[in-house]
Formats: structure tokens, sequence, C-alpha cells
């Protein structure tokens, strides 16, 4: 039994000592890639990032949001988040009103403050119902209770890169950590 110990003791070290490994390269994390994501602090969590405007006072009610430019170096690739909007019409009685997606606005680099706590740069992001009608050429007489309005938005880097929500993934996107959906519902109320 002793020397069927030693066996097996020599045969795991025999092993050990035999096994060839190719050598494998450092990968040089510096070299990767760099992107970007909109995180919206609040409110926090986006839950379907959805908010109303009420057909009865459009330029008093807004969608509003802190967003928050994260990229390497603590925004500094960030260059302007842009926004685009179209209109759903839900409600065939008064014809159907739909849009494409129109431009909306464009939030420059310039237009975020350094955040004291995270470092990176923030800025109240503010649609109200009236720019709403307005990006979209509609009129308060157009939309309807049920009917809505879908933003887009595209972070720009520096470097001319893109990201939305058709080329971010869903843990980014539909996540509450990163909280970045990159599309905000804006229902129409009364």
């Amino acid at each position: 039994m002793k020397n069927l110990k030693y066996f097996f003791l020599g045969l795991i070290a025999f092993s050990l000592v035999s096994c060839e490994t190719d050598i494998i390269d450092v990968v040089d994390e510096f070299t990767f890639e760099s992107g970007g994501y909109m995180r919206t602090v609040t409110p926090f969590p986006v839950v379907n990032a959805t908010f109303s405007v009420s057909k009865a006072n459009p330029g008093g009610t807004k969608m509003e949001l802190v967003a928050e430019a994260v990229t390497k170096n603590f925004g500094a690739l960030f260059a302007n988040y842009d926004m685009v909007i179209k209109f759903v019409d839900n409600s065939p009685a008064n014809g159907n009103k739909s849009t494409t997606d129109k431009t909306l606005k464009s939030y420059t680099a310039s237009q975020f403050t350094k955040d004291p706590v995270t470092s990176y740069p923030r800025a109240t992001v503010t649609v109200t119902g009236a720019e709403a009608l307005t990006a979209t050429g509609l009129t308060v007489t157009d939309v309807t209770k049920g009917d809505f309005f879908t933003i887009s938005a595209t972070m720009v880097l520096t470097d001319g890169k893109k990201f939305n929500a058709a080329n971010t993934g869903l843990n980014i996107t539909g996540g509450a950590f990163y909280s970045s959906p990159f599309s905000y519902r804006i229902n129409v109320a009364d």
C-alpha cells in the first residue's frame, strides 16, 4: 500500500513536470477600443424610460432627467448627445398623424458640468410637450390621450464613434446599474 502511494505521488509529479505550455501574450488593455454611454442618474431606476406631457399644458409639462456622460477618463471622450423624436398616433379617429424621426435637439459636452462625486460630466436633459410638438410639426389638436412620442438618443464621442440603443448591448441599455436606455417615451395625457 505504501508503494502504491509513492507510485501515485510520482505519477502526479511526473505529470506536472512534463506539462508543456505555450507562452501567452500579455493583453495590452490600453489598445482596446473605447466606448461610452449616457447614464440616467435621476429618475433612478428608469422604468421603461416613460414620461408624460399634458395636452392641456404642453409648454408646462416635460420629460426631465439628469444624464451623466460615461467614457474613458471620466467623460473626456464625450462630444455631444443627439436626440431625434417621432410621434406615434394611437387614436385613428382623428386620422394617422404618426411621423418619422425628426431632429429634436443636441446637448454638447460644454453644456455638461463635472459632478463633484463621480467626476463624470452631468446635465439636466429636458424636453417639453411644446418642444415635442414643434419638432414633429404637430399641434395640440393633432394629439390625443394614448398617443406618444418616442425619443431616440445617440452619444457621439470626440473620435466620431456613435453609441445608441441599436449598437449597445442589453446589459447597458436594460440594466438598472448602467441605466442607459438611449430611448425615452413621452405619453400624451389630458
